[in-house]
């Protein structure tokens, strides 16, 4: 909490004209040891956060989301939603030991702050999936260390941050990246009849193209679809009725899509775009 309520002033206090917006547990007025005690819970309130993620964030508000974003699926979902809004997005890690933590979290409970029991804190520790700078999705990466460098505004880690997140951008800058929106990433809907047929035979195709060059033998981790259209990234073999199970989930998920907004006209390429980003998502959770 230190860290996120010093990087919140020092972007307050910096000449940005942005907003500065906390989403954490506590805004919603949530129990961590009630919404971590099990997956469903935790899973809902992943939900409830995300949720409140994407309707916050715009290009003229910086948001920051102060929650045990210790699974790298979710923070690839965090980063899918700002690279649909268009905006620049970066992980700041605070790096400290189990040890270190374990006292952190007595003395919050001798605050009468509220500390994670002891069964939840060694399951989290458990599941923690630290983050890495060459995934797109923690990067760019900052890294803090408190015995080091200290949560002061001063600290060169949270500097760093804070002009990442403020610089103007322009044609000459190069050390910032503002993500772009992409076919992947549009709110897309098939609902109308002819939509839903390029959906269902574009899919197919990507499923056959999996299985054929699977097919020929060898170690494959990349399959190429052409046309300009992303690889689908596997690290196993992949057998047809997984195929086909993602594929059923994917038509099923983009129908209940359709539902909340006008549908959209879709050609082929786009709905083996939408797939192929699905299929990578669900191989690189595994």
């Amino acid at each position: 909490m230190a860290l996120v309520v010093t990087l919140a002033e020092s972007l307050k206090g910096s000449d940005t004209k942005q907003s500065v917006r906390i989403i954490d547990e506590v805004s919603f007025h949530l129990d961590r040891n009630q919404n971590y005690a099990n997956m469903p819970a935790e899973k809902n309130l992943r939900g409830k956060l995300r949720s409140d993620v994407d309707r916050s964030v715009s290009r003229g508000d910086i948001v920051i989301v102060d929650s045990l974003n210790g699974i790298k699926g979710y923070r690839y979902e965090l980063w899918c939603i700002a690279r649909a809004a268009g905006i620049r997005y970066c992980v700041v890690y605070c790096d400290v030991d189990e040890a270190r933590c374990r006292e952190w979290n007595k003395e919050r409970g001798g605050r009468g702050e509220g500390s994670y029991e002891d069964g939840v804190f060694e399951d989290l520790v458990r599941r923690f999936e630290r983050p890495e700078r060459r995934n797109r999705w923690d990067s760019p990466l900052f890294e803090l260390y408190p015995s080091r460098d200290g949560i002061e505004r001063s600290s060169p880690v949270i500097s760093e941050a804070v002009s990442y997140l403020t610089k103007t951008v322009d044609s000459k800058t190069q050390d910032v990246r503002v993500l772009q929106p992409s076919i992947a990433t549009q709110s897309a809907r098939f609902s109308e009849a002819n939509s839903l047929y390029e959906l269902d035979r574009a899919t197919q195709e990507v499923i056959n193209a999996v299985v054929e060059q699977q097919a020929l033998g060898g170690a494959i981790n990349r399959v190429s679809l052409g046309n300009e259209l992303p690889p689908v990234e596997i690290c196993r073999p992949v057998g047809l009725p997984e195929l086909r199970r993602l594929r059923r989930t994917f038509v099923k998920l983009m129908g209940q899509a359709s539902l909340s907004g006008p549908p959209l006209p879709a050609d082929a390429d786009s709905g083996k775009r939408r797939f192929v980003d699905y299929l990578n998502r669900e191989f690189g959770r595994q």
